[in-house]
């Protein structure tokens, strides 16, 4: 599969010989255009999941919480995530939510009430692995949020390759109001995207700030209007899977990887993983297209 790396050491992966070590599987399984595409989907009973056209779409599906995230939504959203990192006909995924009140409008409160400090650790590492996945996809993720995404709707986001919001989305992490910190990875991940100074900010006082304040400081990609959201979304995904799916697969290992390390190390990686572009066939038929002015077919390997 064309995963990003599970591993955390950047000089890990500059020693290898393959950001997985594995090159002649990753490369089999690249092979987008020849390997029959199996169109059937996992059941799930808090989201719907749907594959068409090189695109898998995750939606929320609790409206009557507002999307909440419980034990079993995060259960079922992993589930899904997985599906589309093996299925090697997606190009990439789009996740929302349900209505048009919320995209996830945090963990679901009546069962966090309740947990002990133990089961508290478990939840929290369960919804850390899955936005671990969501990040390290190695195919791009859009969040498309469509009304609030507070607390781990918010760290689901931020997890996300590309985020676009409505006109009346908002954005917020106000776990700080509840005697607790953000626990699905807000308190790495918002600095890492806005900046110390306004992540301690939003996490300290527990506001919310509006889609055109989230994209002003960074937050978010764009403001699309709420009918146009998902078809701004496949657009942005389209342009994706126009290029060589093994380099947007390194493009995004370079920039995760790189950023949790010291720019000599993130340089190296970079050059490790722009020569193993340059042994793929995508990168051979890539440079003879453009010498020969025609598209180019990319065959993911």
């Amino acid at each position: 599969m064309l995963n990003m790396l599970p591993c955390t050491c950047v000089k890990d992966i500059i020693n290898t010989q393959h950001p997985t070590g594995k090159a002649p599987d990753v490369h089999e399984r690249g092979r987008i255009n020849l390997m029959s595409h199996n169109l059937s989907v996992p059941s799930f009973d808090a989201l719907l999941y749907e594959k068409r056209n090189s695109i898998a779409y995750v939606t929320l599906n609790r409206p009557e919480v507002m999307n909440a995230l419980n034990q079993k939504a995060i259960a079922e959203l992993r589930a899904a995530f997985e599906d589309a990192q093996d299925d090697p006909q997606i190009r990439g995924v789009i996740i929302t939510g349900a209505g048009n009140r919320a995209f996830i409008a945090g963990a679901d409160i009546s069962e966090l009430a309740k947990a002990t400090p133990i089961e508290a650790e478990r939840q929290t590492r369960a919804g850390q692995a899955l936005l671990d996945l969501v990040e390290h996809l190695g195919k791009p993720v859009i969040a498309a949020v469509n009304g609030l995404a507070l607390g781990g709707g918010c760290e689901t986001a931020l997890a996300c390759t590309i985020r676009l919001a409505s006109p009346g989305a908002k954005f917020g992490q106000p776990e700080i109001r509840l005697g607790l910190i953000p626990g699905f990875g807000g308190t790495q991940r918002l600095p890492r995207l806005v900046g110390k100074g306004v992540a301690l900010q939003l996490i300290l006082t527990g506001e919310m700030v509006s889609a055109e304040e989230a994209y002003r400081i960074g937050l978010v990609n764009e403001v699309v209007e709420a009918g146009s959201l998902i078809a701004r979304a496949e657009a942005i995904l389209a342009q994706i899977a126009a290029n060589a799916p093994l380099a947007v697969a390194y493009a995004m290992n370079a920039v995760n990887l790189g950023l949790n390390a010291a720019l000599p190390e993130g340089l190296a990686l970079e050059g490790k993983l722009f020569a193993l572009c340059a042994a793929t066939e995508d990168m051979k038929e890539g440079t003879t297209a453009f010498l020969e002015k025609r598209p180019p077919k990319f065959q993911g390997r």
